[in-house]
């Protein structure tokens, strides 16, 4: 099997007005999304991300602030997986529960090294 990157851009609750309840509702999905790709032993790694951080570029570095967490555009988390085909993979990320609230996954496969 190959290793996929799954890649969460915004989705983010309070972006999308969501209640409390609502909220840990969405989280328990997203638990119980991680538990059933365990349990078929394809989730190999995956963490949320901070909101807020800094961004490096230029040939000759700049560090700025950034990206912000207002931004739709945001990078939330990933998970690493497991899967034949990026076919594969991508029919395992339609299962994201961000995509109920506007979020985004890009699916990726992770190069050997």
């Amino acid at each position: 099997m190959k290793e996929f990157m799954l890649i969460f851009i915004g989705g983010n609750g309070n972006q999308a007005g969501l209640s409390p309840e609502q909220m840990q509702a969405q989280m328990a999905k997203w638990y119980t999304w991680i538990d059933n790709l365990r349990n078929k032993e394809i989730f190999v790694d995956g963490r949320p991300l901070e909101p807020s951080g800094k961004t490096v570029k230029g040939k000759q570095p700049v560090v700025t602030d950034g990206p912000f967490a207002e931004s739709k555009e945001l990078v939330g988390g990933y998970f690493i997986i497991k899967a034949n085909s990026i076919e594969e993979a991508s029919a395992i990320a339609k299962e994201s529960p961000g995509l109920e609230i506007g979020g985004v996954v890009q699916v990726r496969e992770c190069r050997k090294m």
